[in-house]
């Protein structure tokens, strides 16, 4: 029951920071392809809520919470991800980049067969494409985010492949 504390007060930890640099800064220009925050769902091995805030034109954060469950376990984790957004510079489409970056997770977890349960932790990275549509307030990413689990079970996992869908405020 801690665990679940723990994790919900590091997610309004993540949403603080991020309206605390919104109030500080206002990033979005005129160009229909940036954007300063968007807000969403990710869908993928583990399915969630994620929020990006851009720090300047380049560098985000990214806030996901996700859960991912089977017959075997349950995990609720909140991550946090640094990422750093670049031009593609041999495709010309308007509201495309490309961005890499890392970051670390924190929840809980549980087995459903023993009923054992205790923390989540790893480190992760980010790759992937993003894409702000230019006639409408919606952004797309596609990305890949390998994990290294330190608990429950260690070791680094390959399957992190999800779609975002944020609505861009």
């Amino acid at each position: 029951m801690n665990t679940k504390r723990l994790t919900l007060f590091i997610a309004l930890i993540f949403i603080g920071i991020g309206g605390q640099h919104a109030v500080a800064q206002e990033i979005v220009s005129n160009e229909s392809d940036t954007y300063a925050r968007a807000i969403g769902g990710r869908f993928g091995v583990a399915n969630g809520i994620t929020y990006k805030h851009f720090l300047n034109d380049s560098h985000a954060i990214d806030g996901i919470v996700n859960f991912q469950g089977n017959r075997s376990f349950t995990i609720f984790k909140v991550l946090g991800l640094y990422e750093i957004h670049q031009p593609i510079a041999f495709i010309d489409v308007e509201g495309l980049r490309w961005y890499y970056g890392f970051g670390g997770g924190l929840g809980g977890y549980r087995y459903k067969d023993t009923d054992a349960s205790g923390l989540a932790w790893s480190f992760d990275g980010v790759v992937g494409l993003d894409y702000k549509i230019p006639t409408a307030p919606i952004n797309l990413s596609l990305d890949w985010k390998p994990t290294m689990e330190l608990t429950p079970e260690s070791g680094v996992r390959f399957d992190g492949i999800g779609l975002s869908i944020r609505f861009v405020f």
